[in-house]
């Protein structure tokens, strides 16, 4: 298997929602979403909403599980500032502020929010990494 992630698909309980949710953020979604999933370019990703109850039927598992799902995404920030201006625009398209940004143990700045369906985003600033053109994280060497 190749060291590469292609997709990221988040099973939502409203895509309509969920689809404004992310469009408010400044996202723009792919010509080839259609009423049933929704596709945005992130970088070298894709970034996909589906059906929660459609996901679960598709992976052949349950939809539904406890508590925290282990899982969180992370979106990097090029100064230390935009981690709160993104937590704030998180916030008004309807985010939920989990964590509000703070200096953090590794020397960055972060913060977490929740998408409508409880997705755990969290917004980052590394002085140890830089973001190419492309959007790309990238560690600085050293």
């Amino acid at each position: 298997m190749e060291q590469r992630i292609s997709f990221i698909t988040l099973g939502v309980t409203d895509l309509a929602r969920s689809r404004q949710f992310y469009e408010m953020l400044g996202w723009q979604p792919l010509p080839q979403s259609n009423p049933t999933v929704t596709f945005f370019q992130c970088g070298g990703i894709v970034f996909a909403l589906f059906g929660r109850q459609a996901l679960a039927e598709d992976a052949k598992v349950a939809p539904y599980g406890e508590g925290f799902s282990g899982v969180a995404l992370a979106h990097n920030v090029r100064e230390k500032a935009d981690v709160d201006a993104l937590l704030a625009e998180a916030e008004a398209a309807g985010g939920r502020i989990m964590r509000p940004g703070e200096d953090a143990f590794w020397g960055g700045y972060t913060g977490y929010f929740a998408d409508p369906d409880n997705y755990l985003w969290e917004v980052a600033w590394n002085p140890g990494g830089v973001i190419g053109e492309d959007g790309s994280f990238h560690f600085s060497a050293g």
